[in-house]
């Protein structure tokens, strides 16, 4: 008998500022190199590439902003791209991956040259290995943490922005030399300034309704910001007398020749925690996008096993573990930016390609025009980086292919995998279709579930009895990480089936009805209390255990948020297992 797959009702809370803060930890860090690979490549030319990299920035903004609006449950590559075509929505996954794995390598490696330190390398390899010890046990404030860098480093370029206007009639500007195609491959150099718009579309999924409006509104903020404060910069970089080098840490220089060297001194601290917090961004991106595919069964269940403090133990091992191997062979932030463009570019040709020849979306022959325009740019851009950038076609080619074969392999497990057998299997319901069932099952008893024992099973059996019901309603939520992986379906794991059925078992020996409940969530407090008052649900019945500290800890705060969100009418009884 083979599970049934169940709706995954996601919650919409994620306001426009809210999501305008992630975008901005991710596209928001591109000006801590761009500005540097830009003079490297074409000096005192550089503004005028910046230029066109602002507007070709401003445009897939748009278009974003149209495939946010025609996505509303996901319009990252991967999600928009599976009604189409699954191997294409798998490629453009893998792709994007391996942004993020270069994400992680870059945002680490340049956030040390910043910060000064010699080695910036063996720095970078060792705060990637932080991370990973921290995200064991999951991201706690590492959001706040991330808005206020963000805020800090917005006020000191503001600053810096303000100081460097009256300088910038001493623009020193050059045409570019060369002949066109040698030029078009300079602008190809300093594509990677469209990292990071992708995440906005991944997000869609749990974004305030009408999405299109929260989209918009998260959206150009940070297009405006990264644009002018580029221009504005990149301009007082063309006046500065004298530059040379500066490739890793320009904004540095920059505040070191305009204000003063603390001010330097400052900026680079503040845009070094900037960048390793993208660092930590992209470790959490690669693990949410890991998680869904294998949800999907796209990829092996083993990325979507959880550890105990609900991180999927072999994802984070994997997103922690290829950011190293990147830094271990390549740790030139000019190399590094051809590995990052190959991966970001193909995720956005693909999606911008997909939504463009669509015809079922409900999309405006001026936004399908732009769509289809700014997809031909991004092929041509991307045809470019593959014929000059061979290393980067070898790294992608790499990611590509061993993202395949374990495509094959999670399809190989799906195909041999052993059916429930029939006794063992159990009809979990929803929390919708308990609501439906409601008038059939009079019961006022609700026990969360993590594991089963005779004494919890006791204790909910008790309250039920004590208002002379025969029913108890028990909840299983299966966990995910935090992010924005919602599948829009979901298989119950086989624990979840396992503990269903074996608390149905204690609950019938003891003449009593149980309907199990299935949910799926980051937040298991907050599904608790949801189903407790959706169902009418007075008592609810949560069990303890004797764990590590840190354990007891994250339970402790799941019986707070309980106790904090469950209405005065209704009880809250914990019980020592």
């Amino acid at each position: 008998m083979a599970l049934i797959l169940k709706k995954v009702d996601r919650p919409r809370e994620l306001k426009w500022y809210q999501a305008s803060s992630m975008l901005y930890g991710d596209w928001g860090t591109s000006k801590a190199y761009v500005l540097g690979l830009a003079f490297a490549i074409a000096g005192h030319a550089s503004l005028f590439f910046l230029f066109a990299m602002s507007a070709l920035t401003a445009v897939i903004g748009f278009c974003y902003v149209i495939i946010c609006k025609v996505y509303p449950d996901g319009g990252g590559v991967y999600s928009a791209v599976r009604s189409r075509s699954r191997l294409l929505a798998v490629i453009g996954a893998l792709l994007l991956i391996a942004d993020y794995v270069v994400t992680a390598s870059l945002s680490s490696l340049d956030a040390f040259h910043y910060l000064g330190c010699s080695h910036p390398a063996i720095w970078a390899i060792g705060a990637l290995i932080l991370v990973g010890i921290i995200n064991i046990v999951g991201p706690t404030k590492s959001g706040n943490i991330a808005t206020l860098i963000a805020f800090f480093t917005i006020l000191c370029l503001a600053v810096l922005c303000i100081a460097v206007v009256p300088h910038l009639k001493e623009v020193q500007i050059t045409l570019p030399q060369g002949s066109i195609f040698s030029n078009w491959t300079k602008f190809v150099g300093i594509v990677l300034a469209l990292s990071g718009v992708e995440a906005i579309a991944n997000v869609t999924g749990v974004m305030v309704e009408p999405v299109k409006r929260t989209a918009k509104r998260a959206i150009f903020p940070v297009l405006i910001e990264v644009i002018v404060i580029t221009l504005i910069l990149g301009a007082a970089m063309n006046a500065m007398p004298g530059l040379t080098g500066h490739t890793e840490d320009m904004i540095h220089a920059l505040g070191s020749y305009y204000i003063a060297p603390w001010f330097g001194k400052v900026i680079a601290v503040v845009l070094g925690l900037l960048l390793l917090s993208a660092c930590n961004t992209a470790i959490m991106g690669l693990i949410s996008i890991t998680f869904l595919m294998s949800k999907d069964k796209e990829l092996p269940p083993i990325f979507s096993d959880l550890n105990r403090y609900g991180m999927p133990w072999f994802g984070l091992f994997v997103a922690t573990a290829a950011p190293i191997l990147v830094l271990i062979f390549e740790h030139d932030v000019v190399q590094l930016a051809a590995l990052y463009a190959i991966g970001v570019v193909g995720a956005i040709t693909i999606n911008l390609g997909a939504c463009c020849t669509n015809m079922k979306l409900g999309i405006k022959k001026p936004e399908r025009w732009l769509l289809g325009a700014a997809s031909v740019v991004m092929v041509i851009v991307e045809a470019t980086i593959i014929y000059e950038k061979h290393h980067a076609v070898i790294f992608a080619l790499s990611v590509l292919a061993v993202g395949l074969c374990a495509r094959s392999i999670a399809q190989g497990i799906e195909k041999a995998r052993i059916l429930v057998p029939k006794e063992l299997a159990i009809n979990v319901l929803t929390l919708e279709e308990a609501q439906d069932l409601m008038p059939l099952y009079s019961g006022s008893t609700l026990l969360a579930l993590k594991t089963v024992s005779s004494r919890l099973v006791d204790e909910a059996v008790l309250h039920a009895k004590e208002r002379s019901q025969n029913v108890v309603y028990a909840l299983f939520v299966e966990e995910k990480p935090p992010g924005w992986a919602y599948p829009v379906e979901v298989e119950p794991s086989h624990e979840a089936v396992h503990i269903l059925k074996k608390a149905e078992w204690e609950f019938n020996r003891r003449g009593m009805t149980m309907i199990p409940l299935w949910n799926f969530g980051s937040n298991a407090a907050t599904l608790i209390v949801k189903t407790a008052n959706d169902l009418n649900l007075s008592t609810v019945v949560i069990g303890t255990t004797k764990r590590g500290a840190i354990e007891r800890l994250a339970r402790g705060e799941i019986l707070k948020q309980i106790a904090d969100g469950l209405p005065p009418d209704k009880k809250l009884v914990i019980c020592n297992t």
